[in-house]
C-alpha cells in the first residue's frame, strides 16, 4: 500500500474511531407509565431524569454523553417484553434497565437473557423467578423476601404500645406481593399470632367493598395489606366508608405519595430503604438528591415530592450503572457483570453487593419499616434508623 494511501486509511480509522467516542451511551428501559402501576411509575422517572441530567453535567460515562431511551409499558408485561426487544433489536441500545414492579421485570429479564445483555433492575420481589446470571437487583430486595420482609414488619409492629395477637393478612394476587404475603402467614403462625382472616384479589382490582366487610367482620389487631401501587389505599379507603380503622395497618409496597394524602392512610406501615430525614440525609449525595427531587417531583405534579423507597431504589440503580461502567472502564456486558460480582457499590440506599446465586443479598439488611405520623413517612423501625425523636403510634 502507497505512503499516501496508507495515511488517508489511518486517517478515516482515526475519524471512525473519534465519531463513534463521541456517540452517546444509550440505556433503554420502559416503565409503567399509564396503567394501574403509573403512580410509582413517576416517581421513577424523575428520578432516572435528575440522574442522567447530573451525569451529563460531569460528562457523562467514559467520555460520552448518556442518552436515556424510556418507553412505556402501560403497567403491562406483555407490553414490556416487546418493547425491550425493540430496545436491543430496533433502537439498539447498550445498556437496559428493568421496569417497575416484578411482573414486568421478569418479563424484561427474559428478553435481556435472550440476547446476553446485561440488566439492572430496582423491584423484583420473587428471587427465585430470575435465574439469569447477567440480572442485578439494585433496590436492596433480599434473597428471602418471603421470610426475613415479614420478620422485619412483625418485629417493628411488636414495638406498639399494644402488641398485636390477631392478624389478617389480605393481598393482590400481583406476583412479589403475593409471594411475600403467603410468607407472611408462615411468619405470622410461628409467632403465635391468630390469623382471622386471609383474602385475595385480582391485581388491577378496583372495588374493595366486599374485602373491606369481611376484614370489619374478623376486627384484626393487625391489618397486613400485601399490595403494590394505590391499591392498599383503595382498600382503607372502603373501611373508611364503612366506619372501621384497624389498630395497625402495613401496606406492603404502596404508591408514596397518593396514601400519604388520604386521611385514611394515617399511621399506615410500609417498607423503605430511605427517608429524607437523619441519618439517611446525612450522606451529601442523598441531600442532593432529595432537594432536586423535591423541586422537579412538585413541577411534575406528584402527589408527593418526598424521596422514600421508590425513588431512592431507583436512583441506587442509576447510581450502580455509573458505578459499573466507570470501575469496568467498558460497557461491554460481560465487563460489567464481572466486575458487579467482585466489587460492591455504595448508594444511597447502602452498599449492594451481589453475593448470592440469584445476585440478591441474604437478608433484610437496607429494608425499614416506616409509618405515615402527620402526612409524612417517618422510619420507626429498627431503631438505630428511626426519625429524631419517631416511635411506631397506633390509634
Amino acid at each position: 500500500m502507497k505512503r499516501g494511501k496508507l495515511l488517508g486509511t489511518i486517517a478515516l480509522a482515526g475519524l471512525c474511531a473519534l465519531a463513534n467516542a463521541q456517540q452517546p451511551v444509550r440505556i433503554g428501559s420502559t416503565l409503567a407509565l399509564t396503567g394501574p402501576l403509573s403512580a410509582t411509575g413517576a416517581v421513577h422517572k424523575v428520578a432516572g431524569e435528575i440522574y442522567v441530567e447530573e451525569l451529563n453535567k460531569r460528562g457523562g460515562l467514559l467520555g460520552r454523553k448518556v442518552e436515556w431511551v424510556l418507553k412505556d409499558d402501560q403497567s403491562r408485561p406483555d407490553l414490556a417484553r416487546t418493547l425491550y426487544e425493540q430496545l436491543i433489536t430496533v433502537d439498539k441500545v447498550d445498556l437496559l434497565i428493568g421496569p417497575y414492579a416484578t411482573a414486568n421485570i421478569v418479563a424484561a429479564v427474559g428478553v435481556a437473557q435472550r440476547y446476553n445483555k446485561i440488566i439492572w433492575h430496582h423491584t423484583a420481589g420473587v428471587p427465585s423467578l430470575l435465574k439469569y446470571d447477567m440480572q442485578f437487583p439494585t433496590g436492596g430486595l433480599p434473597a428471602d423476601p418471603e421470610v426475613s420482609l415479614p420478620e422485619l414488619v412483625f418485629d417493628a409492629v411488636a414495638q406498639a404500645p399494644k402488641p398485636p395477637k390477631t392478624v389478617a393478612i389480605v393481598t393482590s394476587k400481583f406476583p412479589s406481593v403475593h409471594f411475600i404475603s403467603v410468607g407472611a402467614r408462615e411468619v405470622a403462625k410461628k409467632r403465635g399470632l391468630q390469623e382471622v382472616a386471609w383474602l385475595e384479589w385480582e391485581f388491577g382490582n378496583r372495588d374493595f367493598g366486599a374485602i373491606a366487610a369481611r376484614v370489619k367482620e374478623a376486627n384484626p389487631d393487625f391489618l397486613f395489606i400485601g399490595a403494590i401501587g394505590v391499591e392498599s389505599l383503595l382498600l382503607v379507603d372502603a373501611l373508611r366508608k364503612i366506619d372501621y380503622t384497624p389498630p395497625l395497618h402495613f401496606h406492603m409496597f404502596p404508591a408514596p405519595g397518593p396514601l400519604a394524602k388520604a386521611p385514611a392512610g394515617q399511621h399506615a406501615l410500609a417498607l423503605t430503604t430511605f427517608e429524607q430525614h437523619p441519618p439517611f440525609i446525612n450522606n451529601p449525595v442523598a441531600a442532593a438528591f432529595v432537594k432536586t427531587f423535591n423541586e422537579r417531583a412538585a413541577k411534575a405534579g406528584l402527589p408527593d415530592n418526598q424521596v422514600e423507597l421508590q425513588a431512592a431504589g431507583s436512583f441506587a440503580t442509576w447510581q450502580t450503572i455509573g458505578a459499573a461502567v466507570n470501575g469496568a472502564k467498558s460497557i461491554d456486558d460481560k465487563a460489567l457483570a464481572a466486575w458487579l460480582k467482585k466489587n460492591p457499590v455504595d448508594t444511597i440506599i447502602g452498599t449492594l453487593r451481589w453475593e448470592t446465586p440469584s445476585n440478591y443479598m441474604p437478608g433484610a439488611r437496607l429494608y425499614k419499616v416506616k409509618q405515615l405520623q402527620d402526612a409524612r413517612w417517618l422510619v420507626v423501625w429498627p431503631p438505630e434508623f428511626a426519625a429524631p425523636g419517631a416511635k411506631l403510634l397506633a390509634p
